[in-house]
C-alpha cells in the first residue's frame, strides 16, 4: 500500500488569524505564510502528494502565484483530491500530528476532521488528528511557531477498461 509523509512548519506572528485543519482558532497570533498558512493541512497535502509520487505542495501551489495568496488551504486538498482521482488513487487514511505548546486543539478536533474529510471527499473516520507539545524545547517550545507531520496511505483502483 503506497504511503506518503508530510511535514510543515510556520512561524507564529501577530496580526494574522490562526487556521488549523481548516478551522479558525481563537488565538492572539496566526501563522505566517502566503496562503492561510494552515500547517496541518500543508503536512497532509504533502503526505497525499507523496503517496502517489507527486512533487510537493510548493510545486503545485507556489507561493509566488498570486492566485493562492490568502486562500484557504482546504482548496489545496480539494485540488489534490482531483489529482488523486486522475491517478486512480483512493485515500485509505490520513494520520496527522500538530506540534505546539498552545493553543489547545481538543475542542476543534472533530470540526477539523469534518472539514478535511469534506475537502478530500472521504469519511471523517479516515482522518486521524492528534496534538502534542514540544516540552518547551526549541522554536515550538518557545511559542515561535507550529509544526505538523502527517502520513497518508492510498490504494490504486483497478481501471474498468
Amino acid at each position: 500500500m503506497p504511503v506518503g509523509l508530510g511535514y510543515d512548519v510556520h512561524r507564529l506572528v501577530a496580526g494574522r488569524k490562526l487556521f488549523l485543519g481548516g478551522v479558525e482558532i481563537p488565538f492572539e497570533k496566526g501563522l505566517d505564510g502566503h496562503s492561510d498558512a494552515d500547517v496541518l493541512i500543508h503536512a497532509i497535502a504533502d503526505a497525499l502528494l507523496g503517496s502517489i509520487g507527486e512533487r510537493d505542495i510548493g510545486h503545485h501551489f507556489p507561493n509566488k502565484d498570486e492566485r493562492w495568496r490568502g486562500v484557504s488551504s482546504l482548496v489545496f486538498l480539494d485540488e489534490i483530491a482531483g489529482i488523486l482521482l486522475k491517478r486512480n488513487a483512493a485515500i485509505e487514511n490520513v494520520d496527522a500530528t500538530l506540534i505546539s505548546e498552545e493553543p489547545k486543539i481538543g475542542p476543534y478536533r472533530d470540526e477539523m476532521q469534518r472539514k478535511i474529510a469534506g475537502a478530500l471527499n472521504i469519511q471523517p473516520s479516515q482522518i486521524g488528528i492528534k496534538a502534542t507539545t514540544n516540552e518547551m524545547l526549541g522554536f515550538v517550545g518557545r511559542g515561535e511557531g507550529i509544526a505538523a507531520m502527517a502520513v497518508a496511505s492510498v490504494a490504486f483502483k483497478k481501471s474498468s477498461a
